[in-house]
């Protein structure tokens, strides 16, 4: 089986897909699967050279995708072509070559027509939408869905082709368990992901000063990531306003061994966001023993029901709820939520099983196979 996946690019800047995108083609390599990622060619891409022989990474200057993209047509017999991401014009052409080829393929939004992503931008959207998107969309053989609700959401646009509901994978051995949580003075509240309105950062400062002082004394407030100038300004003006800047410390995008290390001196996560199709960060908090604090706008209920964490309402009030339980737990009792997090990643996204799913999605494209238990 040769599978083609193309993304605008894998750059770490772009966060969750561009890594979900890359740990896959790992994975699907390292089962004998030949997988070819092309993508745009960045400054810091998650793959600069392949790791295995079986994936090959084809990185081009963007002025010359449209090229290499027919020369791959032209020159190369793809199986099946999976499309990751939307409102690229070049992800448009991929899907019509497809088409006039007689190429199965499967499109993956990542989040593209969630309502938040959907308001965002919203006429030049609909105008791409009206132009081509919707067409690609209900012609490709599969919609891939990383939870039940973006599924849900992909339905309520009027789509009737098959949707595959496969969540992103975890490499477990890239999050090993902290020896030992239990700290002796300061605790740690660690916000990691892009900086954007999206994300919920006003509502956590917010609701952190709303707390009780006393409650507050204990624990520092870590905000990580990367976003524009001026809303990093907003946000560590906002901290000054609030008079927090003792308590929240905004700093730089950390990857690789950093990222862990952040992770790793964390005592609970806490991610407030309007929307996520997925929320790569929450799999990978879980997946490092801390306990999870998020927002409905994700598809994380399982923090409730697997006593991993609190999956609450948007907005400042429940926010100020969670956090007031969340930091007056004992060692113990965090310590134990953190692992029935992680025991939740390793039964249900580790980046093994999504592979497993991934490859019955594609012989059942490719070959008509029995219908798997997750498309719908």
């Amino acid at each position: 089986m040769k599978i083609l996946h193309i993304i605008n690019s894998i750059d770490i800047k772009f966060g969750g897909p561009s890594k979900s995108v890359s740990d896959l083609g790992i994975k699907l390599a390292q089962n004998n699967i030949e997988i070819t990622i092309l993508a745009n060619d960045s400054k810091n891409p998650y793959l600069e050279v392949s790791p295995h022989s079986k994936l090959i990474l084809n990185m081009i200057r963007k002025t010359s995708f449209k090229q290499v993209i027919k020369a791959n047509f032209k020159n190369y017999k793809f199986d099946i072509h999976h499309i990751q991401g939307l409102w690229s014009f070049q992800l448009h052409k991929v899907s019509k070559l497809s088409r006039d080829n007689d190429i199965p393929y499967i499109i993956s939004p990542r989040g593209s027509i969630e309502p938040w992503a959907l308001n965002a931008g919203k006429w030049k959207k609909k105008l791409a939408m009206w132009l081509y998107q919707y067409n690609d969309l209900a012609n490709a053989n599969c919609i891939h869905a990383t939870s039940s609700m973006e599924a849900s959401n992909i339905r309520k646009l009027g789509f009737k082709n098959p949707i595959a509901t496969i969540p992103n994978g975890i490499d477990l051995t890239e999050y090993p368990l902290p020896i030992n949580r239990i700290k002796k003075e300061k605790y740690t509240l660690l916000f990691l992901s892009r900086i954007h309105p999206k994300k919920g950062i006003e509502l956590l400062i917010q609701a952190w000063e709303q707390l009780d002082k006393k409650l507050r004394h204990k624990w520092q407030v870590t905000i990580i990531g990367n976003g524009e100038n001026s809303y990093l300004t907003k946000i560590q003006e906002l901290i000054i306003n609030k008079h927090l800047e003792n308590e929240i410390k905004l700093i730089g995008p950390q990857f690789g061994a950093d990222k862990l290390k952040a992770y790793n001196s964390a005592d609970l996560f806490v991610l407030p966001t309007y929307s996520e199709n997925f929320g790569i960060v929450v799999a990978e908090a879980l997946a490092c023993g801390i306990p999870v604090i998020t927002t409905t706008g994700t598809p994380w209920e399982e923090l409730n029901t697997q006593n991993a964490g609190w999956w609450i309402e948007i907005g400042i009030d429940p926010l100020v709820i969670a956090l007031r339980k969340a930091i007056q737990l004992n060692d113990a009792e965090r310590i134990q939520m953190g692992l029935n997090g992680r025991k939740l990643i390793e039964e249900h996204y580790s980046i093994e099983s999504v592979a497993q799913k991934m490859l019955q999605l594609y012989d059942w494209t490719i070959n008509d196979f029995e219908k798997p238990e997750f498309v719908n």
